[in-house]
């Protein structure tokens, strides 16, 4: 075995998001079509693992396993539940929750916005709006006295994914590996414009702050690198160019995605493949993290990576070989803040629960937390800062 050893001051910890594991989320843009009649998602959010009112006993799982920072969102909709009517009760709750991290020696690594909206800006627009902008950017003020106590901050997640959910059925759809829709570009417009409006709203606090973008690792067949720079342009290469000038760029990997001269393939047949039909491919989030730094020149933070498995011994070999291939860029001058695995709870992965990424089950009646040997696995790696591979 070769340990290989992570530089001094290495974040270690777990990402989870509002609507995916709090449960409730009632005022949100997405629960209306979870229980609209003749939805095709196939089932409900419903209490998800109802970590809105148990995120101690999940946050101290996390400490006691020996990770030292925990990614999580603001849900908007909870804290902006009509237009200018703010819950001081959400925003306690969250302060609540940034309170717990540090009490328990973790460091809080906060996403401003994760996906899901309230329903009365979807209502009018979404992101599609112009007034977008603004009403995001009054968000994060609303939300600026929680980000003085952040380690970090994420202003949007996965800003490319989410202009292409835009590009699909009134945000209806769940972008998988392989063939993805042409984003929005007025929405991308919007999102880019909300993302500086927000890091200059979040710089007044003193945190660093960034975005998680989420490449695809796409790779060319021979003669088709054109296709490659042209399908990746609007898809990732524009959000990581936006980045410029941040204070550092999020990296969300978990395969690769063959571009051909006829344009991207998924997953072929005869690959090992993962819950949500994704090649089984552990060096994508190396690829993704210096793929990130050459365009933006920024230090990187993997704030997302993970694999759906019903199989917690490969989820562990998938997570050994992505730090195997991420210490190997650091080795060859990689700047790197940390690694935060996806998830720290099995949840709703945008329409269902079969998709298990989390380090911890739990019990879909009594809500009982079930630890996997993998959250273990990584709480002893970031407690000696190594990984030991073959």
């Amino acid at each position: 075995m070769t340990t290989l050893t992570f530089p001094d001051g290495f974040l270690w910890g777990a990402a989870t998001a509002g609507h995916q594991i709090e449960g409730g989320n009632v005022n949100s843009d997405w629960w209306p079509r979870e229980v609209a009649p003749g939805t095709d998602i196939p089932e409900p959010s419903g209490d998800a693992a109802d970590s809105y009112h148990r995120y101690r006993e999940d946050i101290t799982l996390l400490a006691e396993a020996g990770l030292d920072t925990y990614r999580f969102s603001l849900e908007w909709s909870r804290i902006e539940p009509e237009e200018g009517m703010v819950s001081r009760a959400a925003l306690d709750h969250y302060r609540r929750v940034i309170d717990c991290c540090h009490e328990l020696g973790v460091n809080a690594a906060v996403t401003i916005y994760h996906f899901t909206t309230p329903r009365w800006f979807a209502d009018d627009g979404g992101w599609r709006n112009p007034a977008s902008v603004d009403r995001f950017a009054r968000f994060v003020e609303i939300v600026l006295p929680l980000l003085h106590s952040a380690s970090h901050v994420f202003t949007i997640n996965e800003p490319n994914i989410l202009a292409m959910i835009f590009a699909g059925k009134e945000g209806n759809q769940q972008i998988q590996a392989g063939a993805l829709p042409e984003p929005d570009a007025v929405v991308t417009e919007h999102i880019i414009a909300a993302h500086h409006r927000a890091v200059e709203l979040v710089r007044t606090t003193g945190r660093p702050v960034g975005w998680p973008v989420a490449p695809q690792q796409f790779f060319a067949d021979p003669g088709a690198e054109e296709v490659l720079r042209a399908y990746a342009y609007p898809r990732e290469t524009i959000f990581l160019e936006a980045s410029r000038g941040d204070d550092f760029i999020g990296v969300q990997a978990y395969t690769r995605t063959r571009i051909t001269l006829d344009g991207p393939l998924p997953a072929p047949d005869d690959v090992e493949q993962t819950l949500t039909g994704w090649e089984y491919y552990p060096p994508a989030i190396a690829e993704a993290a210096r793929l990130a730094h050459d365009i933006t020149g920024l230090p990187v933070f993997v704030s997302e990576n993970g694999i759906a498995t019903a199989d917690d011994a490969r989820r562990i070999d998938y997570t050994r070989g992505a730090l195997q291939a991420l210490h190997a860029e650091i080795a060859a001058g990689l700047p790197m803040i940390g690694y935060l695995h996806w998830s720290l709870l099995d949840n709703y992965e945008w329409g269902s629960y079969a998709p298990t990424f989390g380090l911890i089950a739990w019990d879909r009646e009594t809500f009982a937390r079930r630890p996997k040997p993998s959250l273990a696995w990584l709480g002893g790696v970031a407690k000696a800062n190594a990984v030991e591979v073959d």
